[in-house]
């Protein structure tokens, strides 16, 4: 009869062979069609919001809910993540899409870390979808050079875009089952 160490091991390898093996499978699965606008020579620094220089975060707004969150101001084009107490842990600026969610609260349901081309060419990434209008897949997601132009004229694009470093902290903090709540 081999020794224990032996069974140990050899559980352990068949083990990671299964997790590698589902990893692989899932990683083929279906994935949404994540939609960007194309960087353009007329996407210039004026192209970027100007970040508020205040001491104190923008208030998160009334009738956002409650608890952990993704907030998402559709005028202010501005990004709350808020922790369980109700605290704003980052506030930053977005650029839209062409299609933007209706106000209301969604769920994040998909999310994809690596750098994928969206419809439109751009290389994009961090992207996390939580909502589907007129068959265009909204998510955040941030272009990977860190564009931010405009989005291409006649294009239904539903990606809202943040920069490079806001982009993996909404990733960070959106994982798949995460409350977004959009208001007006």
């Amino acid at each position: 009869m081999p020794a224990p160490k032996v069974w140990v091991t050899g559980l352990t390898v068949g083990a990671i062979a299964a997790v590698v093996v589902l990893a692989v499978q899932a990683d083929k699965g279906l994935k949404p069609h994540a939609v960007a606008a194309r960087p353009s020579t007329s996407a210039s620094a004026g192209a970027h919001p100007t970040p508020t220089k205040s001491a104190a975060p923008a208030a998160v707004p009334a009738g956002s809910g409650t608890g952990r969150r993704v907030v998402y101001s559709l005028g202010k084009k501005t990004v709350w993540l808020v922790d369980a107490g109700n605290t704003a842990r980052r506030t930053f600026a977005v650029w839209p899409g062409t299609v933007s969610p209706d106000p209301g609260t969604y769920t994040v349901g998909a999310r994809t870390r690596g750098a994928i081309t969206g419809s439109d060419g751009v290389k994009i990434e961090h992207i996390v979808y939580f909502s589907v209008k007129s068959g265009v897949n909204v998510a955040f997601s941030n272009a990977v050079d860190g564009a931010s132009p405009p989005p291409a004229s006649g294009v239904q694009t539903g990606g809202i875009r943040m920069r490079v470093a806001d982009g993996t902290a909404l990733w960070t903090f959106g994982s798949t089952g995460t409350k977004v709540v959009v208001v007006g």
